[in-house]
């Protein structure tokens, strides 16, 4: 499986940004996604799942960001809103199986907020 996510850039705190990551290859390999993020000096996190019917989300970001999934376009998204300063990182999606095995990551995509 190969990932492709885009969708970050510079935002002003209170902004909003959907970041994209579009799966090709083995697509039906994929049951799950997880969102993370990695902000300068500090662990990657994660941030956000999807899979299974289900959505889960770490509580600094419950009520501001929303995952979801485009089968039609094979793209898995997260759309952040009401964006703030610690919520800056490098954010990447990262494909699981069903079995909970690591199908590959996408590039990371650079989120700034700042004013």
């Amino acid at each position: 499986v190969q990932l492709q996510a885009s969708g970050g850039g510079l935002v002003q705190p209170g902004g909003s940004l959907r970041l994209s990551c579009v799966a090709s290859g083995n697509i039906e390999s994929i049951n799950s996604m997880l969102w993370y993020r990695q902000a300068p000096g500090k662990q990657r996190d994660v941030v956000a799942f999807i899979g299974g019917g289900r959505t889960n989300y770490r509580d600094s970001v419950k009520g501001r960001f929303t995952v979801s999934r485009d089968s039609a376009k094979n793209t898995w998204s997260l759309e952040m809103n009401s964006l703030k300063p610690e919520d800056t990182a490098v954010y990447y999606c990262n494909a699981i199986s069903r079995n909970g095995g690591d199908l590959g990551w996408g590039q990371g995509t650079q989120v700034t907020v700042s004013s």
